[in-house]
């Protein structure tokens, strides 16, 4: 049982994680390119939106089979486990309450502009869109860097038997 769990687990990992990362990556340049009214960068912006919406819904599975697998193996205890725990948190937390609402943000900014019910409280070159490009940029960084290391700790697991 706990191969199938483990299993599960590292699949939901780079299946669901893995295309939040490169989404949110890509959103922020796409986004850039909104602010020179590119109809197939809003297009790409909404499509990327999508995709780190929809699966951030479905990768609640990573946590629920790595914490399933972690009471498995009797490691839910263990230093290294709390820790990853606790940066999955932060990075749920940082994709839920910044980087989704941020890109959801941008999107309608640009489809206001697009539709020219802009409320006229930027600059109107794009250097807000740029400027909130860039904190997104700089958010789905700390986010992806947050995955980095909890993988690195699951594969070194500090004190483990495998002599990792």
């Amino acid at each position: 049982m706990t191969k199938l769990l483990l299993s599960i687990h590292v699949l939901a990992s780079i299946l669901v994680v893995g295309p939040i990362a490169v989404a949110a990556s890509m959103f922020p340049r796409y986004a850039r390119q909104t602010a020179g009214e590119d109809g197939h960068s809003v297009g790409a912006t909404v499509l990327l939106h999508r995709i780190c919406s929809g699966y951030a819904i479905v990768g609640v599975a990573v946590p629920v089979f790595g914490i399933a697998t972690g009471a498995q193996l009797g490691v839910l205890t263990d230093a290294w486990l709390v820790t990853s725990i606790v940066l999955t948190t932060i990075a749920a937390g940082i994709l839920a309450l910044a980087i989704l609402p941020g890109q959801e943000s941008m999107i309608e900014s640009a489809a206001a502009a697009a539709d020219g019910t802009g409320t006229g409280t930027g600059t109107g070159d794009g250097a807000d869109t740029k400027r909130a490009a860039a904190r997104l940029a700089g958010l789905t960084g700390v986010f992806n860097l947050l995955w980095a290391v909890v993988v690195v700790l699951m594969i070194v697991r500090p004190g483990s038997t495998t002599g990792a």
